[in-house]
């Protein structure tokens, strides 16, 4: 979808930035120039590479340092973008200026386009496996929400952001409806789940996955994982307008990879566009988001093809025991995983799904 350059629109990223690899800003902001968007961009880290090869260093952006970089380009009369995108930001301070930041562009431009993607790690594993986030952030992300036309949370961001743990239909159905009516989202994409026996049986028949060799749906859950979006322009509507929802059934490509989300976020914001005639049963997130996962996944697969023509030493297997003891084994495969875009920029530039039976499907039934 290249965008007539008589109607270019401009896109100011915020979000992380490693000098090796392809995680924040480095998968996000040569796809959507790709697409033909100008990018503004403001780093919010500088790190050698990501935490994922166990050894990283850099510095991170403050709060006054965002600052001073967004005054100054408001005195050089540089904020004015169309679309907002922002990712990863360290820490309450510096994610408080970005949110004042988000919140002016929004009051000055009620059409700007703005995909929020709610990054929030891990930063604790407490008792009994449970993950524990820091606490400060997360009334920012909340304070952030309604100011988002977009946003495109894991399920675990789902279950900080709404408080409701996903382990069922109606605790699903209560999540999505907390972020389209108490926090005015009009677009939430889930941008990943486990395909849960609960998630497969709710599923319309038409939808389940089928797999000759593992019959069982706990052994065909194991093979895919769920995207789920769903539009609801409409204040306070109860319950959820079900022709708004849509789910992709996504195959498991086994491995760690690194700046997935922050790709697929990049191409959700790139392809989300306005249509007063959509397909009878699509939505404008909806055929976004299929793009998105479309090409998401094309630049997995191109990345696990080429991992797996690297020597032996560089691709093998995950190891806890052995991996803390040889760091340089877990960089050798983090660096073998690094996502292919500047291979795959023509999957990136495509007008048209790589996948043409696949795409998101109506889930009438939630």
């Amino acid at each position: 979808m290249l965008l007539d350059p008589k109607n270019q629109e401009r896109i100011l990223s915020i979000q992380s930035h490693v000098a090796f690899g392809y995680v924040g800003g480095k998968a996000a902001v040569f796809p959507l120039q790709c697409l033909g968007f100008d990018v503004d961009v403001v780093n919010t880290v500088n790190f050698s590479n990501h935490s994922g090869y166990g050894r990283f260093g850099g510095t991170r952006t403050t709060a006054d340092d965002l600052e001073r970089i967004f005054q100054h380009m408001e005195e050089n009369g540089l904020l004015s973008p169309t679309r907002l995108l922002t990712g990863y930001v360290p820490g309450a301070p510096a994610l408080a200026a970005v949110a004042q930041l988000a919140t002016t562009l929004r009051q000055r431009n009620p059409d700007l386009v703005y995909l929020l993607d709610p990054d929030i790690p891990p930063a604790v594993l407490g008792d009994a496996g449970k993950l524990y986030v820091a606490p400060d952030v997360i009334p920012i992300y909340r304070s952030l929400l309604p100011q988002a036309t977009v946003i495109t949370p894991n399920w675990f961001e789902v279950e900080v952001l709404t408080q409701i743990e996903l382990k069922d239909m109606s605790s699903l159905r209560a999540a999505i409806r907390i972020l389209h009516d108490e926090y005015k989202v009009p677009n939430v994409v889930v941008s990943s789940i486990a395909l849960k026996p609960w998630l497969f049986e709710a599923l319309p028949l038409c939808l389940r996955p089928t797999s000759p060799d593992h019959p069982s749906p706990e052994e065909i859950s194991s093979e895919y994982l769920l995207s789920i979006c769903s539009s609801n322009n409409h204040a306070n509507a109860d319950p959820v307008d079900t022709s708004s929802v849509h789910v992709y059934l996504i195959p498991f490509i086994p491995g760690y990879f690194s700046g997935v989300g922050d790709l697929f976020s990049a191409l959700v914001l790139a392809h989300l566009q306005p249509d007063p005639k959509p397909e009878p049963d699509q939505t404008p997130l909806s055929r976004a988001t299929t793009m998105a996962i479309d090409k998401t996944h094309a630049i997995l697969e191109l990345t696990q093809k080429a991992a797996k023509l690297l020597p032996e030493e560089d691709r093998l297997p995950t190891d806890d025991e052995q991996d803390a003891v040889d760091v340089d084994r877990v960089v050798r495969r983090m660096r073998g995983r690094e996502l292919k875009l500047i291979q795959g920029q023509d999957i990136i530039r495509s007008k048209d799904l790589t996948d043409k039976s696949r795409r998101m499907e109506p889930w009438t039934t939630f």
